[in-house]
């Protein structure tokens, strides 16, 4: 089961030539999961040939302009390609009314369902295979980070148990690999534990940007796969960083070690540091935390299964 993730901004307040404002998707199994629209995630959408039609959720961290001003051309194209299925956007309650504002002065032409959820603290999405989870975080306005955390997954189906206990192939043992009891053909009740080995534990995916450090980041990312951490400047701007209420590449390695975070890229940088520059950010943060990747725009990464 396939979960990837692509970068496709990692610009904080201006887009840059190459480098544009911040945004990130996640596609699992064929679901299509947008964090953040900034200008831009258009054209990386496109570069990198991803189906923008297909964008089940979109979730805004919150409203400043370099994390929303690509969400009504996103909207509006979206009314160009047929979309039949409805498009799901979480984010402060202030988005709410970015898009009925946009939707009312740009008269959009939108032919498909738009349902805002304002976001609170917790789980704000849940299916049988996944919940999308919401922490707040400290920032000039209301802003989240968000993760996506797969349920445990059954355990590797054993065919040669299943044979041994009398139980046919067939839908008998897809009801099994469900977590479904069945009888066999002896009539005798078979529960999962005795075909299934031990639950896979599922995946988690964390997105966290504008922000000042606090150690309690750690707690939510805590034990992902893979962490997208804003790392906005260098540690000789600390100071700037905690009085604009965003952070140093170090401070993003710390929340990683400390939250027992498998990989990390960092993101959202200051439009002040050429592409040279930014490897100060990732010497500095590989200090602290080993396994730092310096994200680019358009890089994209794969989150393997446990098994």
């Amino acid at each position: 089961m396939s979960l990837e993730v692509f970068s496709l901004g990692t610009s904080g307040m201006m887009p840059l030539p190459g480098r544009f404002l911040t945004s990130a998707l996640v596609r699992r199994e064929g679901e299509l999961f947008l964090f953040d629209c900034g200008e831009g995630t258009q054209v990386s959408l496109k570069m990198l040939n991803l189906k923008w039609k297909k964008i089940n959720s979109v979730f805004i961290s919150h409203m400043h302009a370099d994390h929303v001003t690509g969400l009504p051309g996103l909207l509006m194209l979206s009314s160009q390609v047929d979309r039949v299925e409805p498009l799901y956007i979480y984010g402060p309650a202030k988005l709410g009314e970015y898009i009925d504002a946009n939707r009312k002065i740009l008269d959009m032409y939108i032919n498909y369902e738009i349902n805002f959820i304002p976001v609170q603290e917790g789980v704000i999405l849940e299916t049988q295979e996944y919940t999308v989870n919401a922490y707040r975080l400290k920032h000039t306005k209301p802003c989240f980070g968000y993760s996506i955390v797969e349920k445990d997954r059954p355990g590797e189906f054993s065919v040669e148990n299943a044979k041994a206990l009398n139980i046919e192939m067939g839908p008998k043992w897809g009801k099994l690999q469900k977590g479904e009891s069945v009888e066999n053909s002896l009539g005798e009740l078979i529960v999962p534990e005795q075909v299934l080995g031990k639950a896979r534990k599922g995946r988690k995916f964390c997105y966290i940007t504008d922000t000042k450090y606090f150690p309690e980041i750690a707690d939510f990312v805590h034990d992902a796969d893979f962490a997208l951490i804003e790392g906005m400047f260098c540690a000789e701007l600390e100071a700037d960083a905690e009085d604009k209420m965003h952070m140093t590449s170090s401070q993003a390695a710390l929340i990683a070690k400390e939250g027992n975070v498998k990989k990390m890229g960092l993101q959202h940088y200051s439009p002040r540091y050429s592409d040279y520059e930014l490897k100060q950010l990732k010497i500095e943060a590989d200090k602290i935390y080993p396994d730092t990747i310096l994200t680019k725009d358009r890089m994209s990464f794969d989150i393997p299964n446990e098994e």
